[in-house]
Protein backbone atom coordinates (compact mmCIF):
# COMPACT_ATOMS: atom_id res chain seq x y z
CA UNK A 1 0.00 0.00 0.00
CA UNK A 2 1.11 3.47 -0.95
CA UNK A 3 1.88 5.49 2.00
CA UNK A 4 -1.30 8.32 2.75
CA UNK A 5 0.02 11.68 2.12
CA UNK A 6 -1.78 15.28 2.18
CA UNK A 7 -0.74 16.79 -1.10
CA UNK A 8 -3.87 19.84 -0.61
CA UNK A 9 -1.14 21.82 1.69
CA UNK A 10 1.21 21.56 -1.00
CA UNK A 11 -1.06 22.44 -3.67
CA UNK A 12 -2.77 25.35 -1.75
CA UNK A 13 0.56 26.56 -1.26
CA UNK A 14 2.15 26.57 -4.80
CA UNK A 15 -1.14 28.45 -5.64
CA UNK A 16 -0.30 31.49 -3.28
CA UNK A 17 -3.55 30.38 -1.13
CA UNK A 18 -3.73 31.11 3.05
CA UNK A 19 -3.54 27.97 4.56
CA UNK A 20 -4.86 27.61 8.22
CA UNK A 21 -3.53 24.95 11.33
CA UNK A 22 -3.21 25.17 15.35
CA UNK A 23 -0.94 23.25 17.42
CA UNK A 24 -1.18 20.10 19.09
CA UNK A 25 0.45 19.70 23.04
CA UNK A 26 -1.95 17.36 24.38
CA UNK A 27 -0.05 14.00 22.57
CA UNK A 28 -3.83 13.09 21.61
CA UNK A 29 -5.02 11.89 18.30
CA UNK A 30 -8.38 13.54 19.40
CA UNK A 31 -7.90 17.19 18.50
CA UNK A 32 -6.01 16.57 15.55
CA UNK A 33 -8.92 14.37 13.93
CA UNK A 34 -11.61 16.84 14.90
CA UNK A 35 -8.82 19.35 13.48
CA UNK A 36 -9.35 17.54 10.48
CA UNK A 37 -13.08 17.09 10.43
CA UNK A 38 -13.35 20.95 10.72
CA UNK A 39 -11.36 21.28 7.62
CA UNK A 40 -7.85 22.91 9.07
CA UNK A 41 -4.69 22.39 6.34
CA UNK A 42 -1.47 21.20 9.14
CA UNK A 43 -1.42 20.11 12.52
CA UNK A 44 1.95 21.37 14.00
CA UNK A 45 2.39 18.61 16.09
CA UNK A 46 4.91 19.63 19.33
CA UNK A 47 7.96 17.75 20.45
CA UNK A 48 10.24 20.50 21.84
CA UNK A 49 7.74 21.77 24.83
CA UNK A 50 5.39 18.19 25.92
CA UNK A 51 6.48 14.84 26.65
CA UNK A 52 6.24 13.44 23.07
CA UNK A 53 9.17 12.25 21.48
CA UNK A 54 10.22 11.03 18.01
CA UNK A 55 9.05 7.51 18.49
CA UNK A 56 5.86 5.30 18.72
CA UNK A 57 3.91 7.77 19.94
CA UNK A 58 4.93 10.96 17.36
CA UNK A 59 4.14 8.16 14.64
CA UNK A 60 0.73 7.56 15.83
CA UNK A 61 -0.04 11.07 15.83
CA UNK A 62 1.55 11.57 12.59
CA UNK A 63 -0.58 8.44 10.97
CA UNK A 64 -3.95 10.53 12.71
CA UNK A 65 -3.43 13.38 10.90
CA UNK A 66 -2.63 11.96 7.51
CA UNK A 67 -5.65 9.74 8.05
CA UNK A 68 -7.69 12.93 9.03
CA UNK A 69 -6.77 14.73 5.73
CA UNK A 70 -4.40 17.21 7.74
CA UNK A 71 -0.56 17.83 7.34
CA UNK A 72 1.55 16.92 9.54
CA UNK A 73 3.78 19.32 10.83
CA UNK A 74 6.49 17.86 13.77
CA UNK A 75 8.31 20.73 15.81
CA UNK A 76 11.42 18.44 16.83
CA UNK A 77 13.37 19.29 19.86
CA UNK A 78 15.91 20.99 17.91
CA UNK A 79 18.64 20.94 14.79
CA UNK A 80 18.88 16.93 15.77
CA UNK A 81 19.45 15.34 12.32
CA UNK A 82 17.49 11.77 13.85
CA UNK A 83 14.55 14.00 15.39
CA UNK A 84 14.64 15.34 11.48
CA UNK A 85 15.25 12.21 9.65
CA UNK A 86 12.57 9.88 11.75
CA UNK A 87 9.86 12.64 11.52
CA UNK A 88 9.93 12.65 7.68
CA UNK A 89 10.68 8.95 7.28
CA UNK A 90 7.13 8.26 9.92
CA UNK A 91 5.26 10.15 6.70
CA UNK A 92 5.23 13.87 8.25
CA UNK A 93 4.68 16.44 5.47
CA UNK A 94 7.12 18.81 7.05
CA UNK A 95 9.63 19.57 9.80
CA UNK A 96 9.81 22.59 12.26
CA UNK A 97 12.94 23.41 14.01
CA UNK A 98 12.92 25.47 17.19
CA UNK A 99 15.81 28.14 17.99
CA UNK A 100 17.45 28.57 14.70
CA UNK A 101 19.91 30.86 15.14
CA UNK A 102 22.51 31.20 12.14
CA UNK A 103 22.86 29.61 8.51
CA UNK A 104 25.26 26.72 9.69
CA UNK A 105 22.54 26.17 11.55
CA UNK A 106 19.92 26.06 8.70
CA UNK A 107 22.16 23.88 6.40
CA UNK A 108 21.90 21.29 9.21
CA UNK A 109 18.40 21.66 8.91
CA UNK A 110 18.42 21.21 5.55
CA UNK A 111 20.86 18.57 5.33
CA UNK A 112 19.54 15.95 7.68
CA UNK A 113 15.43 16.64 6.07
CA UNK A 114 16.41 16.66 1.85
CA UNK A 115 18.30 14.27 0.46
CA UNK A 116 21.19 14.46 -2.42
CA UNK A 117 22.13 16.78 -3.70
CA UNK A 118 20.33 19.27 -1.45
CA UNK A 119 21.01 17.91 1.73
CA UNK A 120 22.79 15.01 3.38
CA UNK A 121 19.69 12.90 4.47
CA UNK A 122 20.51 9.11 5.62
CA UNK A 123 18.25 6.47 3.85
CA UNK A 124 16.86 2.93 4.73
CA UNK A 125 14.23 1.74 2.35
CA UNK A 126 12.77 -0.16 5.35
CA UNK A 127 10.52 3.30 6.62
CA UNK A 128 6.58 4.12 5.49
CA UNK A 129 8.10 8.02 3.50
CA UNK A 130 9.40 4.74 0.75
CA UNK A 131 6.84 2.52 1.44
CA UNK A 132 8.57 -0.38 3.13
CA UNK A 133 10.07 -0.75 -0.04
CA UNK A 134 6.97 -2.58 -1.51
CA UNK A 135 6.30 -3.14 -5.01
CA UNK A 136 7.50 -0.67 -7.62
CA UNK A 137 9.96 1.10 -5.21
CA UNK A 138 12.78 3.05 -6.85
CA UNK A 139 15.54 4.79 -4.44
CA UNK A 140 15.70 7.79 -6.84
CA UNK A 141 11.86 8.23 -7.19
CA UNK A 142 11.76 7.67 -3.63
CA UNK A 143 14.10 10.53 -3.31
CA UNK A 144 13.53 13.12 -5.39
CA UNK A 145 10.24 13.06 -4.22
CA UNK A 146 11.19 13.52 -0.56
CA UNK A 147 13.15 16.57 -2.06
CA UNK A 148 9.91 17.94 -3.64
CA UNK A 149 7.21 17.58 -1.33
CA UNK A 150 8.82 17.98 2.87
CA UNK A 151 9.12 21.06 4.16
CA UNK A 152 12.09 22.06 6.16
CA UNK A 153 10.52 25.08 8.65
CA UNK A 154 13.36 26.42 11.08
CA UNK A 155 12.10 28.62 13.62
CA UNK A 156 12.37 32.69 13.83
CA UNK A 157 12.71 33.22 17.27
CA UNK A 158 15.51 35.38 18.71
CA UNK A 159 17.63 38.08 17.75
CA UNK A 160 20.52 35.76 16.53
CA UNK A 161 18.26 35.13 14.23
CA UNK A 162 17.26 38.15 13.02
CA UNK A 163 21.42 39.36 13.64
CA UNK A 164 21.74 36.83 10.99
CA UNK A 165 18.71 37.04 8.89
CA UNK A 166 19.94 37.51 5.42
CA UNK A 167 22.75 34.44 5.50
CA UNK A 168 20.28 32.07 6.72
CA UNK A 169 17.63 32.65 4.13
CA UNK A 170 19.76 32.27 1.42
CA UNK A 171 20.54 28.27 2.20
CA UNK A 172 19.09 26.33 -0.45
CA UNK A 173 16.44 24.21 0.84
CA UNK A 174 14.59 26.24 3.31
CA UNK A 175 10.61 26.15 2.32
CA UNK A 176 9.04 27.98 5.33
CA UNK A 177 10.12 30.31 8.38
CA UNK A 178 7.73 30.24 11.26
CA UNK A 179 8.15 33.01 13.67
CA UNK A 180 8.12 32.73 17.04
CA UNK A 181 6.59 35.97 18.53
CA UNK A 182 6.85 34.84 22.53
CA UNK A 183 10.68 33.91 22.30
CA UNK A 184 11.85 36.50 20.22
CA UNK A 185 10.42 38.40 23.07
CA UNK A 186 12.00 36.56 25.88
CA UNK A 187 15.36 37.05 23.62
CA UNK A 188 15.10 40.62 23.99
CA UNK A 189 13.72 40.82 27.55
CA UNK A 190 10.36 42.80 26.35
CA UNK A 191 7.00 41.93 27.03
CA UNK A 192 5.32 38.78 25.31
CA UNK A 193 2.36 39.19 23.79
CA UNK A 194 1.47 36.51 21.22
CA UNK A 195 -0.53 39.24 19.75
CA UNK A 196 2.66 40.90 18.47
CA UNK A 197 0.85 44.18 19.12
CA UNK A 198 4.89 45.10 20.40
CA UNK A 199 6.53 47.96 17.77
CA UNK A 200 9.28 45.94 17.77
CA UNK A 201 7.77 42.31 17.24
CA UNK A 202 5.51 43.61 14.60
CA UNK A 203 8.84 45.08 12.69
CA UNK A 204 10.47 41.74 12.80
CA UNK A 205 7.54 39.97 11.95
CA UNK A 206 7.15 42.50 8.30
CA UNK A 207 11.25 42.39 7.73
CA UNK A 208 11.03 38.65 7.79
CA UNK A 209 8.18 38.62 5.33
CA UNK A 210 9.27 40.99 2.98
CA UNK A 211 13.08 38.75 3.07
CA UNK A 212 11.81 35.66 2.65
CA UNK A 213 8.94 36.33 -0.28
CA UNK A 214 12.07 37.61 -2.11
CA UNK A 215 13.25 34.59 -2.05
CA UNK A 216 10.17 32.16 -2.86
CA UNK A 217 10.51 31.14 1.17
CA UNK A 218 6.98 31.27 2.59
CA UNK A 219 6.20 32.79 6.22
CA UNK A 220 4.05 31.13 9.41
CA UNK A 221 3.20 32.73 12.33
CA UNK A 222 0.34 32.79 15.03
CA UNK A 223 -3.09 34.03 15.06
CA UNK A 224 -3.84 35.17 18.99
CA UNK A 225 -6.60 35.52 19.43
CA UNK A 226 -7.81 33.46 16.51
CA UNK A 227 -10.69 35.80 15.57
CA UNK A 228 -11.79 36.85 12.38
CA UNK A 229 -9.57 40.07 12.67
CA UNK A 230 -6.57 38.92 13.46
CA UNK A 231 -6.73 36.35 10.49
CA UNK A 232 -7.32 39.72 7.93
CA UNK A 233 -4.45 41.41 9.83
CA UNK A 234 -2.02 38.59 9.10
CA UNK A 235 -3.13 37.95 5.53
CA UNK A 236 -2.63 41.40 4.66
CA UNK A 237 0.46 41.68 6.31
CA UNK A 238 1.33 38.46 4.25
CA UNK A 239 1.48 35.11 6.09
CA UNK A 240 1.10 32.34 4.64
CA UNK A 241 0.35 30.09 7.25
CA UNK A 242 -1.27 31.04 9.99
CA UNK A 243 -1.80 28.87 13.14
CA UNK A 244 -5.24 29.30 14.66
CA UNK A 245 -4.59 28.67 18.38
CA UNK A 246 -3.79 25.19 19.98
CA UNK A 247 -5.46 22.35 21.43
CA UNK A 248 -4.96 23.33 25.50
CA UNK A 249 -6.00 26.92 24.80
CA UNK A 250 -9.07 25.59 23.46
CA UNK A 251 -9.44 23.24 26.44
CA UNK A 252 -8.88 26.57 28.58
CA UNK A 253 -11.52 28.24 26.93
CA UNK A 254 -14.24 25.30 27.13
CA UNK A 255 -13.67 24.92 31.11
CA UNK A 256 -13.43 28.59 31.67
CA UNK A 257 -16.88 28.67 30.11
CA UNK A 258 -18.32 25.94 32.45
CA UNK A 259 -16.37 27.26 35.31
CA UNK A 260 -18.09 30.53 34.44
CA UNK A 261 -22.00 28.68 34.14
CA UNK A 262 -21.16 27.33 37.55
CA UNK A 263 -20.27 30.34 39.34
CA UNK A 264 -22.93 31.90 37.78
CA UNK A 265 -26.03 29.57 38.88
CA UNK A 266 -24.12 29.54 42.41
CA UNK A 267 -24.85 33.64 42.68
CA UNK A 268 -28.52 33.25 41.59
CA UNK A 269 -28.94 30.54 43.83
Amino acid sequence: MAVPENHTLLEKMKRGESVFGSTFYSGSTTPIEIAGNWGLDFAFIDAEHTPTNVDRDMEKLVMASLLAGIAPLVRVRGVNQWDIRKSLEMGATGVIVPYVKTAEEARACVSAAKFMPIGRRGGDAGCRAASYAGPGFQWSKYMEHENATKLVIPMAESFEFFDNIDEILEVEGIDVVNFGPADYSISRQIPIDYSMKNAEVDEKLSELIEKAHARGIKVMAPCIPPVAESVTALQKKGVDMIIMGNDVMFLNQGYQRAREAIDSAAKGA
